[in-house]
């Protein structure tokens, strides 16, 4: 048995279902509300890109990639994947995140980071979960050092960003002792009223 299997999480309206070509139109709207491909810093696929975006996902060996869905009507909000999964130390990463505009600044974030830290801290024990994002992406960070992930340093010169520059990357992580805390303010930013 695999330390990271297909499965389907679900909390607060939102659904995680493992991606596949069945999401392909989905996914191509949800990367056009925004037009976000055309953010330097992100992966978020170019309209005619998607197909290939889903099969790359679904080839990679050490990733489980999800369709974020909102659980009544099954429309595909965006993405985020479990990566980099680490058996043989329990660790997993979380990275390939986007969402398409009208699902950013609400509960959906929030939502799949508990589901998916859930999951992996309660189910398959994992001892760390990881994050990396490009120093440049100042509100990817924000939002993970919000989680109260911390920040574990910075990998220069590590990656091609999709304009042909070099980016550096910055590493952060959440340990399972650090897990019952962070879970309390997830469930806290979820439960207070939204102004």
């Amino acid at each position: 048995m695999a330390f990271v299997e297909p499965v389907t999480l679900q909390a607060r309206g939102v659904r995680l279902v493992p991606l596949g070509l069945e999401h392909e139109a989905g996914l191509r709207t949800a990367a056009s509300d925004g037009e976000l491909w055309k953010l330097r810093i992100t992966s978020v696929p170019e309209p005619h890109e998607t197909r290939a975006y889903i099969e790359t996902a679904l080839q990679t060996g050490n990733r489980l990639a999800f369709a974020v869905t909102d659980a009544g009507s099954g429309k595909v909000l965006g993405s985020s994947s479990f990566h980099d999964i680490v058996p043989a130390v329990k660790r997993v990463e979380i990275g390939y995140t986007w969402y398409a505009a009208s699902s950013q600044r609400t509960h959906v974030n929030t939502t799949c980071k508990l589901l998916m830290l859930t999951h992996a801290f309660e189910t398959l024990g994992c001892h760390v979960v990881g994050w990396r994002t490009d120093n440049f992406n100042f509100a990817s960070q924000q939002a993970i050092e919000r989680l109260g992930a911390r920040k574990d340093g910075v990998i220069r010169g590590h990656a091609l960003r999709r304009d042909g520059t070099i980016r550096d990357t910055v590493m952060y992580s959440l340990r399972a002792g650090e897990w019952p805390e962070v879970k309390a303010q997830l469930l806290y930013l979820l439960d207070k009223p939204r102004t």
